[in-house]
């Protein structure tokens, strides 16, 4: 049971710290929340914003994308929508993140518009990195309930499944699976780290951290779905593999708005 291919796992939904017992999934996402708008408020600081100004844009953008990454949840796991508690549940895991993204970038012209000229770009690139960041730490939430399954495998970074309580299953102990959810955390933090490094570098014009995101995560999130083994499906692809269509689309057009402005804005 314990030798054989992967990464041994026992999944955590819960843990205890004296009398007190913490929801696993809830705080790797309010960690991610508060990280990632941390993050961007400090980088955007450099550029003339004012930290208040990005963490209201990110709070609003983050309520907004978790109440549209809930809903896409729902609508894409109806089996498993037995009343309206099972429709609010969040603590239990169940956040379709391309769907959130969705609503955060039509919400973010409006959310923005007081924010003049390339320096609503400038904001927007912060809180692309921002919400990488807080995504990639979010993704430990959806690693410790067990969620995002795939088929048995015997790939090194498989997860080998040792026990515990799962979201979904059944899993046999031992056995090694798929798991999109820890792929997806390791592919959006090596995304961060590249696309921080090129911001660091001054070397990419505003608004491009925006549409490399797109383009990227997009590209990876269609390609992980593959190995989802309990993901409803609509001519072959999951919901989130059409929205990835259009977040890469959307990446596109993105870079080719923004590839003609000047690299930097003057700092004050």
């Amino acid at each position: 049971m314990f030798d054989g291919p992967g990464i041994p796992y026992y999944s955590f939904p819960n843990f205890s710290i004296g009398p007190l017992t913490l929801n696993t999934f809830g705080l790797f996402v309010a960690l991610g929340i508060f990280l990632g708008i941390r993050f961007a408020a400090k980088r955007n600081e450099q550029y003339g914003v004012a930290q208040a100004t990005t963490e209201k844009v990110g709070l609003i953008l983050v309520v907004a994308g978790i109440v549209g990454a809930r809903l896409f949840w729902v609508v894409t796991n109806l089996d498993q929508i037995n009343n309206f508690i099972d429709v609010i549940a969040v603590w239990r895991g169940g956040l379709q993140f391309s769907g959130g993204f969705i609503v955060a970038i039509i919400l973010a012209p409006f959310v923005t518009r007081r924010i003049k000229g390339k320096r609503r770009w400038q904001v927007l690139d912060g809180a692309i990195l921002g919400l990488a960041l807080g995504q990639g730490i979010g993704r430990c939430g959806c690693i410790a309930v067990c969620e995002h399954m795939g088929n048995e495998t015997d790939f090194f970074l498989g997860t080998r499944y040792l026990g515990g309580e799962t979201l979904e299953g059944p899993l046999t102990v031992g056995v090694t699976y798929h798991n999109t959810a820890f792929y997806e955390m390791v592919w959006v933090l090596a995304l961060f780290a590249i696309l921080w490094y090129l911001d660091r570098r001054k070397s990419l014009p505003p608004g491009a951290i925006v549409g490399l995101f797109m383009v990227s995560y997009a590209i990876g999130r269609f390609s992980t779905d593959f190995l989802r083994a309990y993901d409803q499906t609509l001519y072959g692809l999951t919901g989130a593999q059409y929205m990835s269509i259009f977040l890469f689309i959307a990446g596109i057009v993105v870079l080719a708005i923004t590839r003609e402005a000047p690299k930097e804005i003057k700092q004050t």
